[in-house]
């Protein structure tokens, strides 16, 4: 007779089919534990938080970016994507266990984070090594009115009237080759409305980051356009307490997210502040035109 072809047998299987002692018991119980596949590792939850409607058609699609993000996210393993849309949540629980948030909203003195104990709360998951994005808009607070949380938890924060926001063609360059964000895309132009001159440290006159070490400049431009220097528009840090920060002022014009570049820097910034491995050809994210004209909100 053939033998039956298969893996090998647990090593437990010969203790079972008769009255076991109470050191076989044992025995068998620790060859079933190893026998056993180790159980998988939950994914990493990412909760994006789209802000309400704003501007004009084209222009901070909250909700549809955010859903487009993550599509994006959802294609890579090991991930749980979920969407507030239209607002903060009503029920922060959903903050409990995530790895990481986005927050992608208007920001300024109505910053959705600034509304009754939101900065509380969200200081108390730093704490905890949650991971935080903020694109656009979402990156500007007042200097004394959630700044110095933002300089902590991302590594910078739009600052008026100092920062500067007009919109600008330019060629955005890769700085941190070597950093998991910068894998799979290069250098690349867009139209943007772009934020530049960004606060990084307390006492930030100057645009100069240099007294913050944990900041890793990611992508800078040359702006402005009349006395043109180099300006940081996409940066990273990691935090004392075990968490990521990224912050990232485009995202002003939807039909960006078309840009593959821009995109997969994006999404490889959020899986990296949730502690996701990024393939050294970057993460997926592939999108169809299609995808780019659903979710938009009526204007």
């Amino acid at each position: 007779m053939t033998k039956r072809r298969g893996a090998a047998p647990c090593a437990a299987a010969g203790l079972s089919g008769r009255l076991l002692s109470r050191a076989e018991s044992a025995l068998l119980a620790l060859l079933l534990a190893l026998c056993s596949p180790a159980p998988a590792a939950p994914p990493a939850k990412i909760v994006l938080v789209a802000g309400t409607p704003s501007h004009g058609p084209g222009e901070h699609e909250f909700n549809a970016g955010s859903m487009l993000l993550a599509k994006c996210l959802r294609q890579n393993p090991g991930v749980d994507a979920t969407v507030v849309k239209g607002g903060w949540p009503a029920d922060d629980f959903l903050f409990e266990t995530a790895s990481s948030i986005v927050l992608y909203m208007d920001g300024g003195e109505h910053h959705p984070l600034l509304a009754d104990d939101r900065l509380a709360k969200l200081g108390k998951l730093m704490k905890r090594g949650v991971g935080l994005a903020c694109l656009h808009y979402a990156v500007e607070v007042p200097g004394d009115h959630g700044g110095m949380e933002l300089l902590e938890w991302i590594g910078g924060f739009y600052r008026r009237p100092y920062s500067q926001n007009p919109i600008n063609d330019v060629e955005l360059t890769q700085t941190a080759p070597a950093h998991p964000i910068s894998r799979g895309w290069d250098t690349f132009r867009s139209t943007d409305e772009w934020y530049y001159r960004i606060v990084f440290h307390k006492d930030d006159n100057h645009g100069d980051n240099k007294d913050d070490k944990r900041l890793v400049p990611i992508l800078t431009a040359m702006l402005p356009k009349d006395a043109p220097q180099q300006e940081t528009v996409a940066w990273a840090v990691e935090r004392a307490d075990g968490g990521r920060g990224f912050g990232f002022t485009g995202g002003h014009f939807h039909h960006n997210w078309g840009l593959e570049d821009q995109r997969r820097l994006v999404v490889n910034a959020i899986l990296w502040s949730a502690k996701v491995d990024i393939p050294a050809t970057g993460a997926k994210c592939d999108l169809t035109p299609e995808d780019l004209k659903a979710n938009l909100d009526p204007k």
